[in-house]
């Protein structure tokens, strides 16, 4: 526990900082548990968009072989230039959200090209713009765990921490200073005692 002083500015410090704490733990509680719903959904969301790239993924793999007859720069065309995404927010945190998948431009000869290759070319596309989408998922999950570790340590620090330090300096401090007033008390009585046996009592009214 931290160093207090046993004075009544102390005191109302304090108290001041336990109605702090009290009122911010809610809205940390709050925070945390909008973070854990949304990780759950979106672990969901990740677990279907995986699914839905092994099925995507599988069926490409069955008519793969004819790709030997693809042009050399097929793997130019299915490269990524640009990966667009925005942001939403999610208590207080700014989550990534997937818009789309910009491709370099495709220019090829149509009389040259086997008569398959459109096809081949957007399937194929389908799939890499289905793994940015889940990249970009999973690190939106990363961030929303980043940050309810922190909230969680913060709602540990408030509940087992701060607020229970403060009140148990509170209940010090209110002792300290009852006892104070009482040996005040006492040391009136006492001093009142001695002028009366004194008889002073008549001299000092």
């Amino acid at each position: 526990m931290a160093k207090f002083k046993l004075n009544k500015t102390e005191l109302k410090k304090l108290r001041d900082a336990l109605r702090r704490y009290e009122r911010f733990l809610p809205t940390l509680q709050l925070k945390k548990q909008q973070l854990q719903m949304e990780i759950l959904h979106q672990m969901n969301l990740l677990k279907k968009k995986e699914h839905l790239y092994s099925q995507k993924r599988e069926l490409i793999l069955s008519w793969a072989g004819i790709l030997g007859e693809a042009p050399e720069d097929l793997k130019a065309w299915l490269t990524p230039k640009n990966v667009i995404t925005t942001t939403r927010n999610i208590a207080g945190v700014d989550l990534p959200v997937f818009s789309q998948v910009e491709f370099p431009l495709v220019e090829y000869d149509l009389f040259l090209m086997p008569l398959w290759m459109d096809s081949a070319i957007d399937m194929l596309k389908d799939l890499i713009i289905l793994r940015e989408e889940i990249n970009v998922v999973q690190r939106g999950i990363e961030i929303l765990r980043k940050e309810l570790r922190i909230t969680t340590q913060r709602v540990n620090l408030f509940e087992k921490v701060k607020i229970p330090e403060t009140k148990e300096a509170i209940r010090v401090i209110k002792i300290f200073l009852g006892d104070q007033m009482a040996n005040a008390v006492g040391l009136a009585k006492i001093a009142k005692n001695k002028i009366g046996q004194a008889g002073l009592e008549e001299v000092l009214v």
